[in-house]
């Protein structure tokens, strides 16, 4: 019994776990590269980031997965596709809309090439201030 007590509670911790390294994109709401930097934070801190988007907030998902990877900040996980009933109360009926969840972890050069973004960052302030 103690098996499952402690399998049911990891499980809801995962769970938890799951929701706090969600970005749920839209492709009006901000600008391509606040997900990309939003998406490193979040590595930063959970070491792994699930992007999801529904209909055409696909494109903006796919986009931005593949600038973290390219640029060797992440590495592809999982990726999952499904279809959503979505209520619209223009028309009042549910509209299914297509939906993408792409997870992805840190890569292992993932700290190395935060520390070496960030020391380029200071250095182009300070030039700024001088």
């Amino acid at each position: 019994m103690e098996g499952i007590t402690e399998g049911v509670n990891n499980m809801s911790l995962a769970v938890d776990s799951q929701k706090k390294n969600r970005i749920q994109v839209s492709n009006t709401k901000k600008p391509l590269f606040f997900y990309v930097n939003l998406a490193k934070r979040y590595m930063q801190q959970y070491t792994d980031v699930e992007l999801s988007a529904l209909g055409m907030a696909i494109a903006t998902v796919v986009t931005v997965a593949e600038i973290l990877k390219n640029n060797g900040f992440a590495v592809e996980k999982k990726i999952m596709t499904s279809t959503v009933d979505i209520k619209d109360d223009s028309k009042g009926h549910p509209v299914q809309k297509a939906k993408i969840e792409i997870t992805l972890a840190k890569s292992e050069k993932f700290d190395e090439l935060m520390a070496a973004a960030n020391e380029e960052k200071e250095a182009a302030e300070a030039q700024e201030q001088s």
